[in-house]
C-alpha cells in the first residue's frame, strides 16, 4: 500500500476515532486534539504499519497509547507544580495544625473499626497494610492465598461500611 492509499483509509477512520478519543477525553476539543496527535503519529509510523492487518485496531492502539502517555505526563507535572509552585511554608502550618486535631479523631475511628475486625480478617489485613505479600501471609497462617485474598477484601469492605463518613468529606 503506498502512502497515498494509506492515508485515505486513515482519514476514513477519523470519524470513528474521534468517538473513541472523547470515551477517554470526555471533552469535545481534547478529543480532536488527541484524534489529531493519534494522525501525526500514524502518518510518521507509516512504515511500521502492516498491509493486511486492521488499520482500525492499530489507530485505536496508538490513539490510547498517546492518550495514557499524555495523562501520565500531566500527573507528574501536578506532582512536580503542587511540591514546587503552591506550597507556602504558612500553608504547611495551617495544614499540620489542621489535621494534628482531626487527625486524631480519624485515627480513634479506625483504630475502633479495626478493633471490631475479627482475628481471622484483622491479622492478614494488617500484615498486608504493613507490606507482606499475599504469599508470606499464607504461609504465615498456613491458609490458601485465595483465602488470604478474600480475607483481605471482606476486611476492607468492613471498614469502609464502619469509616464511610470519611469517604464523603474527601
Amino acid at each position: 500500500m503506498n502512502k497515498i492509499e494509506f492515508s485515505n483509509k486513515v482519514v476514513q477512520e477519523i470519524a470513528s476515532l474521534n468517538s473513541y478519543a472523547f470515551h477517554f477525553t470526555r471533552d469535545n476539543e481534547n478529543a480532536d486534539d488527541l484524534v489529531q496527535d493519534t494522525m501525526l503519529k500514524a502518518f510518521s509510523y507509516y512504515n511500521k504499519f502492516r498491509e493486511g492487518t486492521n488499520l482500525q485496531a492499530w489507530l485505536y492502539t496508538i490513539l490510547k497509547n498517546t492518550f495514557i502517555n499524555y495523562y501520565r505526563k500531566q500527573v507528574k507535572t501536578n506532582a512536580i507544580m503542587i511540591k514546587t509552585d503552591t506550597i507556602s511554608s504558612s500553608d504547611l502550618y495551617k495544614s499540620s495544625f489542621r489535621n494534628s486535631a482531626e487527625g486524631k479523631f480519624i485515627m480513634k475511628d479506625i483504630e475502633c473499626a479495626l478493633s471490631k475486625l475479627s482475628a481471622e480478617y484483622y491479622e492478614p489485613f494488617t500484615m498486608y497494610f504493613e507490606g507482606y505479600k499475599y504469599h508470606e501471609i499464607a504461609d504465615q497462617f498456613q491458609i490458601p492465598i485465595g483465602t488470604v485474598k478474600t480475607r483481605i477484601h471482606v476486611a476492607r469492605q468492613q471498614l469502609k461500611k464502619k469509616l464511610k463518613i470519611y469517604a464523603k468529606s474527601k
